[in-house]
């Protein structure tokens, strides 16, 4: 079985997608960690990225190749070229950059034929922007979280230790880029479960999407 968790950043995706997985003993898919890693790369490098994502032919030269020769191992550490990048990978100017390339349509394109490759057999968890719209349409099971602009800021900081007031405001210009992408918007399918985080906790949001699963109730 495949559960699709999508929704903006500060939703509670990974933490609650991480949680559920061990829950329902399935295994977790951080799509966010790819592009991050990508984001990162493209950093090491000096790899020329467009500033304007989601603008028509918006692409950058070799961006697309970078992310095809990528060795990216997901786990409970994650690894570049087996480099260990976990906590490099959170950073500001990291989570910054992964917002223009994964407006790339070419390191989409990259991207999302090694998620499919890895979904192909077993259950998971896979936690992203576009899981169930694009990437996993298929998907038995698809909810989109959200949460109020300024707990999913406040979370942010706290995650990080800086003002939520900054991150508030880097919230936004992401969200407005999220969503007006040419390439993948960040939008919820049609047949997504919407569940608002909002006050609650993470075992609360992983109980209620574990009723969803009838393997999980039985």
């Amino acid at each position: 079985m495949l559960i699709a968790i999508d929704g903006p950043a500060g939703a509670g995706k990974s933490t609650v997608a991480r949680a559920l997985a061990r829950r329902l003993g399935y295994t977790y898919l951080d799509s966010g960690a790819m592009y991050r890693c990508v984001a990162l790369a493209a950093i090491d490098r000096a790899a020329p990225v467009a500033t304007i994502a989601g603008a028509p032919g918006d692409r950058s030269p070799g961006l697309g190749e970078l992310a095809d020769g990528l060795r990216i191992e997901l786990g409970e550490r994650v690894l570049l070229d087996g480099r260990d990048v976990t906590e490099e990978i959170r950073a500001p100017a990291v989570s910054e950059m992964a917002s223009y390339v994964a407006a790339d349509p070419a390191v989409r394109k990259a991207m999302v034929a090694r998620q499919r490759e890895l979904m192909r057999s077993g259950d998971w968890v896979a936690e992203g922007r576009d899981i169930g719209t694009v990437v996993a349409p298929e998907a038995e099971l698809k909810v989109f979280l959200t949460a109020s602009p300024q707990e999913r800021a406040q979370r942010r900081a706290a995650e990080l230790a800086t003002d939520a007031g900054i991150v508030l405001a880097e919230q936004a210009l992401r969200d407005a880029r999220d969503e007006s992408r040419a390439h993948s918007p960040l939008e919820p399918a049609e047949d997504a479960v919407r569940l608002d985080t909002t006050g609650l906790s993470v075992d609360e949001v992983v109980e209620q999407i574990a009723a969803l699963v009838p393997s999980a109730t039985s």
